[in-house]
């Protein structure tokens, strides 16, 4: 399976913004009531997708020319890490990541740091990431996790 991890463009919007629809609706709503996915669906529709691009870099994982999997950096934090379920299991999550982290080690950072949603928790373990504090946000338990990056890497 051939992963092409590329920079967002404004024209993937309505992609990306289906794809983490799709997830939270398919996937995340096991962890969450009803009510609460409808308000992240309505926060992530395609111009905000635009819009966070402006603020943040945003990338997307290409899988036969289709969104397979999107991930947002700001320095040394991770944003909106998406997987489609068809391709869970399938590494896309973990190459996402890999690569952000080696963008941020490049431009000197010792850590990266995430919010984790309940459903998206087990997932950061799995990568290394470890367990610093849990707050509640307007979404629902937001889990704060860390992982130290390797001097040196590069994308």
């Amino acid at each position: 399976m051939t992963i092409l991890i590329r920079a967002f463009q404004d024209a993937d919007a309505e992609a990306v913004a289906g794809l983490v629809a799709l997830c939270l609706r398919a996937v995340n709503s096991r962890d969450y009531p009803p009510e609460i996915i409808e308000r992240m669906c309505a926060h992530f529709v395609p111009a905000r997708f635009v819009e966070l691009a402006a603020q943040r870099q945003i990338f997307v994982a290409e899988r036969d020319d289709a969104v397979a999997g999107t991930v947002s950096r700001d320095g040394n934090k991770v944003f909106t890490m998406f997987v489609h379920p068809r391709h869970h299991g399938h590494g896309i999550g973990r190459q996402l990541m890999r690569h952000i982290e080696a963008l941020a080690a490049a431009d000197g950072f010792d850590d990266m740091e995430t919010g984790a949603s309940i459903t998206a928790h087990d997932f950061y373990h799995r990568l290394g990431y470890v367990d610093v504090r849990t707050s509640e946000t307007e979404f629902g338990i937001n889990h704060v996790l860390r992982r130290p990056l390797a001097p040196g890497v590069t994308p």
